[in-house]
């Protein structure tokens, strides 16, 4: 059984579930910006990346448009879209356990920094969480590889097996092996086992009882 020392966790996918929220805001901008072409096909490829490469690389938006977009996302978002979300059951259970066993928790995310801390505080994740680093409002440094070494940097903890990434998508898997540090894909988010295991992860959890085992054993 592995033993991590520092646990990184993605958000969105990997803590909660934000589908509804996410999609309300996305079809709130899409509506303001007159675009159609939503899905739930669309929806899973827009969760992951940051807000500004999701406009650009699904609609087409040139910079004027994308940042008008991602406004207009942001305008649901804040208000209502954020509480549009859920615990996956048992993580919190989970966050609890690994910190009384000792684990440094961290988050990091590219949602953008301000909104991910609401929603932390909201499901209270801040009593189990030590830090957490997201996005900044005009979208630079908030690739997911930029982020981790944010938080490397900000702690001086030394990339090694012993550290971890969790998260659902390729864009963790991709950040974790860019820092040199060790990765756990969790296939219940938004990403599909296929993509994830495209990218070799060191371990792949298909729910929060599986990732459970794997962490605390």
């Amino acid at each position: 059984m592995p033993n991590f020392s520092h646990i990184l966790f993605d958000l969105d996918g990997t803590l909660t579930n934000p589908r509804l929220g996410i999609g309300n805001s996305l079809q709130y901008a899409l509506r303001q910006m007159q675009i159609d072409g939503y899905s739930d096909e669309i929806l899973e490829r827009f969760v992951g990346p940051p807000l500004q490469d999701g406009f650009k690389k699904l609609f087409g938006m040139d910079e004027r448009n994308t940042n008008l977009a991602v406004e207009h996302f942001r305008t649901y978002f804040g208000e209502k879209g954020l509480y549009e979300n859920i615990p996956y059951p048992g993580i919190m259970e989970l966050l609890e356990e690994l910190q009384l066993s000792g684990k440094r928790i961290f988050v990091v995310t590219s949602k953008l920094e301000k909104y991910a801390k609401m929603i932390i505080r909201h499901f209270e994740f801040d009593r189990y969480v030590e830090d957490l680093i997201g996005a900044e409002p005009n979208g630079e440094h908030s690739g997911k590889g930029q982020l981790i070494s944010n938080l490397l940097n900000r702690y001086q903890i030394i990339p090694s097996q012993s550290v971890v990434m969790i998260g659902d998508t390729p864009y963790d898997m991709i950040g974790a092996k860019e820092n040199q540090i060790s990765s756990i894909a969790v296939s219940y988010g938004f990403g599909t086992q296929q993509t994830l295991s495209a990218c070799n992860p060191e371990f792949m959890v298909d729910s929060v009882d599986e990732l459970t085992e794997l962490l605390l054993g």
